[in-house]
């Protein structure tokens, strides 16, 4: 037992561990504000501020329907029809955006980890905006990879949505998690 102990003393602070500790944090500070977040939404229903979450997710679903709406009819040229906040496809096959396509989540946990990750404020207030800024188009990208898969293979499309293409977030935050740490939180 005390070699498990020194061990894990030694991961603490040995920096030949400095990568895994930061990539362990990273995931310890991701799950934990993905189930804070879930818990707040589900149980808490968003108190103290319900109606300002609310109006968020009704300005990023009407964000999100619009800009990827745009992007099937005028760059892929894909033949639609619009209701409220869903796109019927020619062959019978719909997107509808709701509250949980918003992305705000997402967002949210990025800028919390920045927030929480050490490094200098003057880098975070630029770094903090760009990085929801690529998550939100990631979301773009997300719902019209799943317009093309609810055309082409509507048989894979809870496979693409539920895991692949929200994986996708994740990666996107670890990704510019990563470059927050190596080249960006190295700058003074």
């Amino acid at each position: 037992m005390d070699k498990y102990v020194t061990w894990l003393k030694n991961f603490f602070k040995d920096p030949r561990y400095k990568q895994i500790r930061d990539v362990f944090w990273f995931a310890v500070i991701t799950l934990f504000i993905h189930y804070s977040y879930r818990f707040w939404a589900n149980r808490l229903d968003y108190w103290p501020i319900l109606a300002w979450m609310n109006d968020l997710h009704q300005l990023m679903t009407g964000w999100i329907f619009n800009q990827s709406t745009w992007v099937d009819q005028h760059i892929l040229g894909i033949s639609l029809q619009v209701s409220g906040k869903t796109m019927y496809f020619t062959n019978c096959s719909y997107i509808s955006i709701n509250e949980s396509c918003a992305g705000d989540k997402q967002i949210l946990q990025f800028i919390l980890l920045l927030l929480i990750y050490p490094g200098p404020w003057k880098h975070k207030l630029w770094y903090i905006p760009l990085g929801s800024v690529i998550i939100h188009f990631t979301n773009v990208l997300r719902i019209v990879l799943l317009s093309l898969v609810s055309i082409h293979k509507p048989d894979l499309w809870h496979v693409a949505h539920d895991m692949v293409l929200r994986g996708m977030f994740y990666v996107v935050i670890l990704i510019l998690w990563i470059i927050w740490v190596e080249r960006i939180n190295t700058r003074a």
